[in-house]
């Protein structure tokens, strides 16, 4: 069987992770050291933030040049040595690839700006001439995912279109150009030996020819939930087909992951077809409220949905962009044992998972970062409005009593709350009942279970508010939404408990899932 089919992927967000050199920023040398770890905890693979040089105005997704590393975060060399450490270690490896825009100090947009109007050079780029009497107003009405106008104005009069910040113009994927440079992209990192390719903004690539306004005020609320005529356009399915042709021309199961936004679980699947990608994130059950009918729903229709076009369906409950599970789910200890519960939850399905780093200790979001202290840019161009993501990138704390927690030697680009001491990796190791000891427990299991991974699941009678589902052989998942104990008619063993308890009488506390072996 496929190895991406039931992975277990941990994300390592680069800058947050660990930092090898001291200088506080974490580098790919600091996820080197602590590959153990991930060893430990029983990923298959590990997916890198971007690590490429970068002015950062965007954390490194604004990338200018896609075939070397930002001496933030080490070289070439840095990056090999931990390829080779996590291979021999039996980890794969993904990094990330932004192919919707580039940094606007990336040399072709150099070459682009010094180029006249209607130079092959601009055409790399979504460049166009204004519209009103002298082409002072916008192209159209797009809007910025970041807020604000997609929209700058060059000295020559004529505006260049970023769906993200100013410093993130988008590539014009019509040109053959731009696909072909991107394929030598791909291969750059190909016959290094990446296993792999998480690809940002997957469904941007493409944008509806005739650039029409969308008449819409509050675009981006629409995000995976409506058409927009800058996302999800059927052209983009083209690129991948490409793509997944390169791909299958190395050995080793080298794969492809769409962070895709779709308006529908039919339009997302379409990205993981037979000759497309491997894997889409499947973002509806992070988006969906502590709810049984409502993950229940999310299950039931992504697996009908991708078994369709013959896929496996990716699940995710965080990652860099978004609210920490435990902060979403109700934060505190409410918070934090949903969170469990919904981890337990999501390794039971059919299959592969995604565990954004941090979330196997419980760590909540960041709410109350110092202002100075900021860095995303939601949060500067919404003239702090919008706190922006930097409360999930808040770097990992290891070991210690006090801040920095181990991550380095000096003080963390982000500021570690010094409440999470008892958060820490050293901290938790040796209590059993401790979070990142239960997923420890539950992935050693999930790794050596016949009934886990890929295939299919069967939906069990439950009470209300409890989703109880079993997976031959010999295996069920009951997981209790309810804020009170219910009594479940389900004799089995206990293999794990989402609270950390080693019994099983058939209560089922609050907040809770459980994983028995049935049948036997």
């Amino acid at each position: 069987m496929s190895w991406w089919r039931d992975a277990v992927v941990y994300q390592i967000y680069v800058r947050s992770f660990a930092d090898g050199d001291g200088d506080g920023v974490g580098d790919l040398a600091g996820a080197r050291e602590r590959l153990p770890h991930l060893a430990e905890l029983g990923v298959d693979a590990i997916w890198l933030t971007p690590f490429y040089p970068s002015p950062m105005a965007d954390g490194g997704y604004d990338v200018a040049d896609y075939c070397d590393v930002d001496p933030l975060f080490g070289s070439l060399a840095d990056f090999d040595a931990l390829l080779q450490q996590a291979h021999a270690a039996g980890m794969r490896v993904l990094v990330d690839i932004v192919p919707n825009h580039t940094s606007d100090r990336h040399a072709w947009f150099a070459e682009a700006l010094a180029a006249e109007p209607g130079e092959e050079a601009r055409d790399r780029y979504l460049i166009r001439d204004g519209r009103g009497q002298d082409g002072e107003l916008p192209p159209n009405d797009w809007e910025s995912i970041f807020g604000g106008p997609a929209w700058t104005r060059l000295p020559d009069g004529q505006w260049y279109l970023h769906l993200f910040a100013p410093e993130q113009p988008d590539l014009n994927w019509r040109n053959p150009q731009v696909r072909a440079d991107f394929r030598k992209v791909l291969k750059f990192w190909l016959d290094r030996g990446v296993d792999g390719f998480r690809i940002d903004v997957a469904h941007g690539m493409i944008k509806h020819p005739d650039l029409p306004d969308t008449g819409l005020d509050e675009q981006i609320a629409l995000l995976g939930k409506g058409e927009l005529p800058y996302f999800d356009q059927d052209e983009v399915h083209e690129i991948y087909r490409d793509w997944r042709q390169l791909f299958d021309s190395y050995s080793g199961g080298r794969i492809g992951v769409a962070e895709a936004w779709a308006s529908t679980s039919e339009r997302l699947a379409r990205y993981v077809r037979e000759d497309e990608l491997h894997q889409a994130f499947n973002f509806a059950l992070l988006e969906a409220p502590w709810s049984a009918a409502e993950f229940g729903s999310v299950v039931t229709e992504s697996l009908a949905t991708t078994a369709r076009v013959g896929a496996t369906t990716t699940w995710v409950l965080g990652n860099h962009d978004v609210r920490r599970p435990v902060t979403r789910y109700g934060d505190g200890a409410r918070g934090r044992a949903r969170a469990r519960a919904a981890a337990l939850f999501s390794f039971a399905l059919p299959g592969s998972v995604y565990v954004y780093q941090g979330e196997e200790l419980g760590l909540p979001e960041v709410l109350d970062l110092p202002d100075e202290a900021r860095q995303d840019p939601i949060w500067h161009r919404s003239g702090g409005t919008d706190p922006g993501r930097d409360g999930c990138r808040v770097p990992m704390p290891w070991s210690g009593d006090e801040p920095p927690f181990g991550f380095s030697a000096a003080a963390s680009w982000l500021p570690i709350p010094a409440s999470w001491a008892g958060s820490a990796v050293q901290a938790q190791a040796g209590s059993p009942d401790s979070t990142l000891s239960t997923y420890r427990a539950a992935l050693a299991i999930r790794r050596e279970h016949p009934a886990l991974g890929d295939g299919e699941l069967s939906w069990l009678d439950a009470p209300d508010g409890v989703l109880a589902f079993s997976r031959d052989p010999g295996f069920a998942c009951a997981t209790n939404f309810g804020d009170s104990p219910v009594v479940l008619d389900l004799p089995g063993e206990l293999l794990v408990r989402s609270d950390g308890s080693g019994t099983w009488t058939g209560e089922l506390p609050a907040n809770t899932a459980v994983w028995l072996a049935i049948g036997a």
